[in-house]
């Protein structure tokens, strides 16, 4: 199963007729260029799991990179142009997905 669809199922998970309407999930384009990753936790199994802050990448490659993080009840992934894929394999794998 390719890594939108895992994100899809997790979202459909999550939706309950209320959480899907202050929560959710944006995946953004950053301009350096990037990408930028949000998966709201609130009232999730995952809003009291600890995650360790990812980092790898950076001053050899511009490119290839990425930063995550869990902050302010979100799951937070930034990462190089070609490093979507990635980024929602960290999501996923610390999700149990």
């Amino acid at each position: 199963m390719n890594e939108l669809q895992r994100i899809q199922d997790w979202y459909i998970s999550q939706c309950n007729g209320e959480w899907e309407h202050s929560f959710g999930v944006k995946i953004e384009t950053l301009d350096n260029p990037g990408w930028l990753v949000h998966f709201d936790l609130t009232e999730t199994e995952l809003s009291e799991r600890a995650f360790e802050p990812v980092v790898r990448g950076g001053s050899e490659n511009e490119d290839d990179w990425i930063h995550c993080k869990v902050e302010s009840g979100k799951f937070i992934g930034a990462g190089g142009s070609g490093n979507l894929p990635e980024l929602l394999n960290v999501f996923l794998m610390w999700a149990g997905r």
